[in-house]
Order: structure tokens, then sequence, then C-alpha cells
């Protein structure tokens, strides 16, 4: 049984989702993907602690402080190589950016491989089920483009801006707001 939770932020109204212990999803609303990995129905149940866990940090986060994304349970559901790729995701520190020919190399690296496809990294990227909190917002273009925020990239720039990231030297797509 999954359950949800819904919380408003600076960026719009987000959907918190648990299996009762673990975040599992948190999405921005109209978010492409948007619960793409629950496969049923979510109840809606604020009072559970992890909810209370969640939006405590969330309110943290977006007050301004540096927070962790392992301060709490996360169970995102995906395959493996997905599952290798949002823990480098939450390797980014708050402040910093990636790009996704980084992600790629370190992903080659965890394999045994020569080389890995950034498309590949971006696929798992995009479909990164619990944005902030993992955050995925803090992947960047190799060129320098804000592009693969599945929320939007509206909304990446604010996160970026608002964990003190000078957005002025990335380009802004003009097609396209998401892998």
């Amino acid at each position: 049984m999954y359950y949800k939770m819904e919380y408003e932020s600076p960026i719009g109204l987000l959907t918190i989702a648990s299996d009762g212990e673990n975040i599992i999803g948190l999405w921005v609303q109209g978010q492409k993907y948007f619960a793409g990995s629950i496969k049923e129905e979510m109840i809606l149940k604020e009072e559970l602690p992890v909810f209370e866990t969640a939006r405590e940090w969330l309110n943290r986060y977006f007050s301004g402080e540096k927070v962790c994304p392992d301060e709490f349970p996360l169970a995102p559901i995906g395959s493996d190589f997905r599952q290798e790729v949002w823990k480098i995701l939450r390797e980014i520190p708050y402040g910093e950016t990636m790009t996704y020919g980084d992600i790629a190399k370190r992903m080659a690296e965890k394999m045994g491989k020569p080389s890995m496809s950034a498309q590949a990294v971006g696929g798992a990227v995009g479909h990164n089920p619990i944005s902030i909190i993992v955050p995925c917002h803090r992947v960047v273009g190799t060129n320098k483009s804000l592009t693969g925020f599945a929320g939007g990239v509206d909304k990446k720039a604010w996160l970026l801006r608002h964990e003190g990231i000078d957005i002025n030297k990335f380009t802004i797509p003009k097609k396209g707001t998401a892998i």
C-alpha cells in the first residue's frame, strides 16, 4: 500500500509518496513522469512519521538550510542502473552542479566499462522519482545547458538560484524542458 501527502512549496504543489516507512516519490505538480514508478493508487495519509520528517526537511530546505538527502529513509523504485545513478545524485553537494558526462564517467568506472552514454544517464536522471531531495536539479549539460529537469527548466533554475548558484553561466534551452 502506498500513501501520499501534499506540500505547498515556493515552486508549486509537491506530492510526496511513501510505502509507510520510506519516501518513494516526490513530484512537482504537472511534472513529467508524475508518479510513474507507482503502479497502484496512493491513499492520502499525511500523518505518517516519515511524512512529518519530509515536511520538516522541505521546510528547512526552502528556508535556505543546507540539508542532506540521507537524513531520512529513501526507497526510490527503479532498475539497478537507475538506483546507481540516483546514488550519485545524492552525493552532489548543495549549491554545486555536476554534468551528465561526469555522472556517465562515474557510472562507467562503477560498472568497469571504458565509457558510458550520457544519454543513458540522462534517462535515469530524468526518471528520478524523488525530485529535490535526490537533487537531479543539480545536473546540467556538458555544454552548460539547464536542460533535463522533469519539473520544468523554470523550476530547475529557481532551485539552483535558491542554492546560491549563479545561473547566468548556463544557457536555457529554447525547446524542451525535460529529458
